[in-house]
């Protein structure tokens, strides 16, 4: 039976609470009016949920909140208030809150909330077990995953969760920053949802000015201003049946928002110029690179349509945190661009992938290709040097202040066998996939581990 924690300085509240959920039968409750006293009880029994008022004497509920993610406990908590404060329920939500309900209670919403919570703490519970036998092999779709080069346990919860949503139809919201790969996640989303054989659209917000977003995204029809000669699809009409990638989503006008929300709800819109209303089966994957609670704040995102697309959350971590994938996309991005500029570069030299795993990628992995791009149309050598590397990049403060090093050290063969040994363990020991991402043949692949007497 289900353990849940009631706190609220209104005993009236309390006992309200108390007999609502016993009459349920299927949880246990405990009330608490002295939330001097919470931290103890939170502490002295395992809750699954923590029914919390917010506007407390001595111990607020915010400091509960603080209290629940600096010990790093376990219980789902669902905020009771009767004030609606806008900047208190992003608070609350940055804290882990699991939702935010005004006072006086609906009670239908209220028990909808307490099991879709504790159906979600048992999955947490399931999914910790599977995390730790995480690998790109026990995943169902990997294929769909197959251009995002990685052997981090970071990104390969993401692919977990990534398969987990697109077997729904919900929005997704995709956070991560700029050059982290969110447009691939979502691309992988679409290639394992039941609208694979359908189109998959993107579009980045933030490239558009804003009074021309609104005729590309909704389309408009013939004499809707000047220069529309004929009427025109948008991306949304476009992306009917399939799947709308939107990048950049805090870009947007409110007055768009606004659409959007629109389609979101009613799966319909207009084009501009029409008084029809069509209607649309799309769904809609966002992505941003801004703190939008914090765009909630400032007036500039509607709470209502964070809400609506924050169904499923995904989170990408930013190349700095997954630094054991920077040879692997260095190497990557170095066959790529030896095949776009017919360079016969063989490897990275030991100074230069030093320098690369020090530097803190502000522009992520689309910084990193870039950079790789960049050395391989100056280098005339069969090595990737140190001194080969963007200017900019050598200046920073991160690669300048680092000893000089010996940028031939070891000979091409040392380079080549440290290569394909990081390759090969990528790749579990599949010499097909090795020999898939070095560019090679499989037969040239097993001569160079017999030649280099690698197991």
């Amino acid at each position: 039976m289900s353990k849940i924690l009631a706190i609220d300085d209104n005993q009236a509240v309390l006992n309200f609470l108390r007999i609502l959920i016993l009459q349920k039968g299927i949880y246990e409750i405990d009330i608490l009016q002295d939330s001097t006293k919470a931290f103890e009880a939170i502490s002295s029994k395992d809750y699954d949920i923590l029914l919390l008022d917010m506007d407390m004497p001595e111990v607020t509920g915010m400091d509960i909140l603080k209290f629940i993610r600096r010990e790093n406990l376990r219980l789902r908590t669902i905020v009771l208030t009767g004030v609606e404060d806008i900047d208190l329920a992003i608070s609350a939500m940055k804290l882990g809150t699991y939702d935010y309900m005004l006072k006086p209670i609906d009670e239908v919403k209220l028990f909808e909330a307490i099991d879709h919570a504790i159906e979600q703490k048992d999955l947490q519970k399931k999914e910790e077990v599977i995390f730790q036998k995480l690998s790109p092999e026990s995943l169902k779709f990997k294929d769909a995953f197959r251009n995002i080069i990685t052997n981090d346990e970071k990104m390969f919860k993401v692919f977990y969760y990534a398969e987990k949503f697109a077997q729904t139809d919900n929005s997704v919201l995709i956070w991560g920053e700029s050059g982290s790969g969110k447009e691939l996640i979502a691309e992988a989303i679409h290639k394992i949802s039941s609208r694979k054989d359908e189109k998959f659209v993107a579009v980045n917000a933030g490239s558009f000015a804003q009074e021309l977003f609104s005729s590309e995204f909704f389309g408009y029809e013939k004499g809707a201003f000047t220069g529309a000669l004929k009427d025109k699809m948008g991306f949304l009409e476009e992306a009917d049946g399939g799947t709308l990638f939107l990048d950049e989503i805090g870009e947007l006008s409110l007055a768009i928002q606004v659409k959007l929300l629109r389609v979101l709800q009613e799966e319909e819109f207009y084009r501009l110029g029409s008084t029809k209303n069509r209607k649309v089966n799309v769904r809609i994957i966002a992505a941003t690179n801004k703190n939008l609670f914090e765009e909630i704040k400032k007036g500039s995102f509607r709470k209502d349509l964070f809400f609506r697309l924050n169904i499923n959350s995904i989170s990408l971590p930013p190349l700095r945190e997954r630094k054991g994938d920077i040879d692997l996309l260095a190497g990557y991005f170095l066959k790529k661009f030896n095949e776009k500029y017919a360079k016969d570069i063989r490897a990275i030299t030991p100074a230069a992938l030093n320098c690369l795993k020090e530097y803190s990628f502000p522009g992520n992995v689309r910084e990193l290709m870039n950079i790789i791009n960049s050395a391989v149309i100056v280098e005339n050598s069969n090595l990737l040097l140190k001194k080969s590397l963007p200017g900019y990049f050598l200046d920073s403060s991160e690669i300048f202040s680092l000893p000089d090093e010996d940028d031939s050290l070891g000979t091409l063969d040392d380079a080549e066998k440290n290569y394909i040994q990081k390759v090969l363990h990528y790749t579990n020991n599949n010499r097909t996939k090795a020999a898939e991402i070095l560019g090679i043949s499989r037969v040239n692949l097993i001569a160079k581990i017999k030649k280099y007497n690698l197991v």
